[in-house]
C-alpha cells in the first residue's frame, strides 16, 4: 500500500477527507502535526456525539492507496483544487509490510496499576513483583488497563480490596455496569469479591467478559443489564458522562446501604454536572484525576 500525507489547518481537515474518501482512499486518518512536541494538544471527544472540533490546528492527514498509481494520481487531483490553497502535499510514501501482530503487540506492556498489582499480556512474563495479576490480551471490548479511567477504577478497586474491615470483603457483592472487557469485574474477584454480576448491552463484550474471567480463574455471572438485581456493596461504572447521567436514578437504587458508587469515563470538565444528575441520591465526590479524566465516588 501506498500513503498520501498532507499538512492542514482545522478548518479543510473535514473537506480534504471527503475529498480522498471520494477518490478512492481505502482509508484517511487526522493526527495533530505537533504531536510528542511542545505544541501538541489534547482533544477529547466522546463516541457517539460530534467531535468538539474536525482537528488540529495543525493536522496531518494520511490516506491510505492500494497502489502507487493511485496515491499519486489522488495528489495531482488535489493539487489543482481550491481548498487545497492553506495545506501542503508532504508527498507519496510506500508502506513496509510489517508483522502486524508482533508490532501490535509490542505497544502493549505489562500496566502497573499499583506496585504490587500487575495487568499482563498473556504473550509477557509475569513481572517479579505482582503479587496479584490480571492477564488480559486488546480486544474488541473496551477495557485493558492502558486508559485512564480503567486504570482509575482498578487502582480504586485495590486500595478497597486490600483494606481488612472486622467482618466481611470490603467490596462485597459486586455490580460492574458496562463491564466490556470484564477487567473491572475481574479486579474485584482477585481482590476477594463475595459475587460479582458485569453487564453490558453488547453480547460481544459478554463473550469476552466470560472468557477473560475463565483465563484468570475467577468467577462471575455476565449478562444483559437486567441481571443485575438488587443491592450491591460495590456498584462499577466505567462509561461516560452521557449515559452516566442518564442511568443516575437506576445505579443508585443499586447501592445497599454504606454501600460504595465508584463512577469513570467523566472529563474534569463535566464533573458539576455529574454532581447535580446525581444529587437527589448521593454526594458525589472527585476520588481520583489523571490525564483530564476524573474518578467519582460516593457511598449511599
Amino acid at each position: 500500500m501506498f500513503e498520501l500525507s498532507l499538512l492542514c489547518p482545522e478548518d479543510r481537515v473535514e473537506t480534504l477527507g471527503d475529498a480522498l474518501d471520494a477518490l478512492d482512499a481505502l482509508s484517511v486518518s487526522v493526527e495533530d502535526a505537533d504531536a510528542r512536541t511542545d505544541a501538541e494538544q489534547a482533544l477529547f471527544g466522546e463516541p457517539g456525539m460530534p467531535p468538539p472540533r474536525q482537528g488540529w490546528q495543525r493536522s496531518r492527514v494520511a490516506a491510505l492507496f492500494a497502489n502507487e498509481a493511485a496515491a499519486q494520481q489522488a495528489q495531482q487531483l488535489l493539487e489543482v483544487q481550491d481548498f487545497l490553497a492553506d495545506c501542503r502535499v508532504l508527498g507519496v510514501t510506500q508502506v513496509v509490510e510489517q508483522d502486524w501482530v508482533r508490532l501490535t503487540q509490542s505497544q502493549f506492556a505489562p500496566v502497573d496499576i499499583t506496585p504490587d498489582f500487575w495487568i499482563v499480556p498473556t504473550w509477557h512474563e509475569l513481572p517479579a513483583q505482582a503479587r496479584r495479576s490480571i492477564r488480559l490480551d486488546p480486544g474488541l471490548a473496551f477495557g485493558t488497563g492502558t486508559h485512564p479511567t480503567t486504570r482509575m477504577c482498578l487502582r480504586w478497586i485495590a486500595r478497597r480490596g486490600a483494606t481488612r474491615p472486622a467482618s466481611g470483603n470490603p467490596l462485597g457483592r459486586v455490580l460492574d455496569y458496562g463491564c466490556g472487557s470484564g477487567i473491572l469485574a475481574i479486579a474485584a474477584a482477585k481482590f476477594g469479591a463475595t459475587e460479582i454480576d458485569a453487564v453490558d448491552i453488547d453480547p460481544a463484550a459478554l463473550d469476552t467478559t466470560a472468557r477473560n474471567a475463565q483465563a484468570n480463574g475467577v468467577q462471575l455471572h455476565a449478562g444483559l443489564p437486567d441481571r443485575a438485581q438488587g443491592r450491591y456493596q460495590t456498584v462499577l461504572a466505567n462509561i461516560l458522562a452521557a449515559p452516566l447521567r442518564v442511568l443516575a436514578p437506576l445505579l443508585c437504587a443499586h447501592v445497599a446501604p454504606a454501600g460504595n458508587l465508584v463512577l469513570a469515563g467523566i472529563l474534569e470538565r463535566q464533573v458539576d454536572e455529574l454532581k447535580a444528575a446525581y444529587a437527589p441520591w448521593v454526594p458525589l465526590e472527585v476520588a481520583d484525576v489523571e490525564d483530564g479524566w476524573t474518578l467519582m465516588t460516593a457511598t449511599h
